[in-house]
């Protein structure tokens, strides 16, 4: 047998690629903020010992539910105490003004994830779940320190269920994934045109009625629709309860939408008295307005957002706001005489009037109102809300608005900015899952535009990523929308702008493709291009 020796250098070479070979990244999405790398690895047995406060026994039970689901790894629960495989803190001196953030150090005997909040530990025990690794049969997590935090506070992902009804286990399921993907805001659009889907016990027309039809089958008649469609369409208030409840568990709020004046034809259609139009002729008419000067109208409102109040405790109502059509107000006789009665001149300083009422309703209990750009009465006019009238600035739209901003205008936004008003950049050109929008675009999404001051920039509560289901009759459908552009939303809600790779990105973004195919859900590949009535694999 022959022996080789290597020189010197080649060996000092080798070692050093044994080494970085060695120090292999984490795959982690949303990427941390600050990782840093430690020797050795923590081993998982079939049985880790988890202490934690009594404070974090829902989330505890959370972590315990997914260690064996995903890896058969049986937790034992120890309660109050402070030696174990894995300690939970909770601690307000952990990375004090960020509620959401977590530390996260990975040791070769022992895991510490600490944090101010329940909701810092949540996300530390995501982080976690993604990086247990099998090799050879065996669960290790190797050493590491992590600390971490969100760029953005508000990372929402939207579902319209006005156009076509998912029910309570698909909307959990997204939950679950939000979770994961450390998103923390699920925007709920429950009430549009084509449909109505939140009990109202004052106004039980509103389901028996309005929920009776969605964009499928818009145009079926109440007689039709309950003899081909007999499923309810509308979620109960105590199942309102239990996904509120469900998702608070998952540190996330739920803000739902009721649209003001406008996209209110499936309540209309339940009492034709609100609309302008309709409660002329005593029939429903499609895109008809709210009579918003009518106190009756305005207490029709006020007790619905009443009734969602009791059940959201978010403390932040969306009420829609957009794409008003006036011709409506300016064909009813009652309006008309209101403003000519209250000097106001425009049909779009009537919506601000009316919304500014709500918004003061809201803030008498304790809410704030968010609501689309085209409720904002600034220097422009709104691209479709004043049918050719110049928006008017005697009558401002509240400042304690929170506009959410779904033009792809950055000139718009940066003007809204300026007036003062805090924004939520749902650029719909990015973030609009129905659209067509390639992952890559996606991802490229910033929602900071350019032009704003630092202190401007802080105006940006963060984005949102809108799934309306005009063309998603289906859970298949709303899957191969959402999945997997959702990932690039979480991570551009999360990540230093500064640290998004796209590469590095799909990387990390392999986990979930993993889990949501074993999950069953059929997501749009990586490299296809989404068309506006997309070429669906079925």
């Amino acid at each position: 047998m022959k022996f080789f020796k290597m020189p010197l250098l080649s060996v000092l070479l080798a070692t050093v690629a044994f080494s970085a070979q060695a120090i292999v990244p984490c795959s982690i999405l949303p990427e941390p903020q600050q990782i840093n790398y430690g020797e050795g690895s923590f081993h998982w047995k079939e049985q880790v010992s988890i202490a934690f406060p009594k404070e974090l026994s829902g989330e505890v039970r959370l972590m315990g539910n997914w260690l064996a689901g995903d890896f058969a790894i049986h937790p034992i629960l120890y309660e109050g105490k402070e030696k174990a495989d894995i300690r939970l803190l909770l601690n307000p001196a952990v990375l004090p003004g960020q509620p959401e953030g977590y530390l996260l150090e990975v040791k070769n005997k022992n895991i510490i994830i600490s944090a101010n909040t329940p909701t810092g530990i949540l996300y530390g025990m995501q982080t976690l779940r993604q990086m247990i690794r099998n090799e050879n049969g065996r669960y290790l997590t190797r050493a590491v320190t992590i600390t971490d935090y969100p760029a953005f506070s508000w990372r929402a992902f939207m579902l319209d269920e006005s156009r076509h009804f998912m029910g309570v286990k698909t909307v959990k399921r997204l939950l679950d994934d939000m979770l994961q993907l450390k998103m923390n805001t699920f925007h709920w659009h429950l009430g549009d045109d084509n449909g109505w889907r939140i009990e109202i016990k004052k106004y039980p027309k509103l389901t028996e009625i309005g929920s009776k039809m969605n964009y499928s089958h818009r145009n079926r008649s109440l007689k039709a629709w309950n003899y081909y469609y007999p499923k309810r369409a509308y979620y109960t208030q105590d199942e309102i309860r239990e996904i509120v409840a469900y998702a608070a568990q998952r540190g996330i709020r739920i803000i739902p939408e009721m649209e003001v004046p406008a996209h209110s034809s499936a309540a209309i259609t339940a009492y034709p008295w609100l609309g302008a139009s309709s409660r002329k002729e005593n029939i429903p008419h499609y895109t008809d307005l709210y009579v918003v000067c009518d106190p009756k109208v305005e207490r029709f409102i006020t007790d619905v957002l009443d009734e969602m109040v009791s059940l959201f405790p978010s403390k932040i109502i969306h009420i829609g706001g957009d794409e008003v059509v006036v011709s409506h107000w300016e064909k009813s006789p009652e309006v008309v005489q209101f403003m000519a009665d209250n000097h106001i001149e425009t049909f779009h300083e009537l919506q601000v009037w009316a919304t500014n009422r709500l918004s003061r309703y809201l803030a008498s209990k304790s809410y704030r109102m968010i609501a689309w750009h085209g409720a904002w009465n600034g220097i422009e006019k709104d691209m479709a809300n004043t049918n050719g009238q110049q928006a008017r600035t005697n009558e401002k739209l509240a400042e304690e608005t929170i506009i959410q901003f779904w033009s792809d205008d950055s000139n718009r936004i940066v003007k809204i900015i300026e007036k003062g008003y805090d924004v939520v950049n749902s650029n719909s050109k990015y973030t609009y899952l129905c659209n067509a929008a390639s992952l890559k675009t996606s991802y490229e999404f910033d929602p900071i535009p350019e032009g704003l001051t630092a202190a401007q920039q802080k105006k940006v509560l963060g984005l949102g990523c809108q799934m309306w289901t005009e063309f998603t009759p289906s859970e298949e459908y709303l899957n191969y929308r959402v999945y997997p552009r959702i990932a690039a939303f979480a991570e551009t809600g999360w990540t230093d702008p500064a640290k998004k790779d796209y590469d590095r990105f799909l990387h990390s973004l392999n986990y979930f493709l993993e889990k949501w195919e074993k999950a069953g859900i059929e997501y749009c590949p990586v490299t296809q291009y989404l068309d506006s009535i997309p070429p669906w694999p079925w």
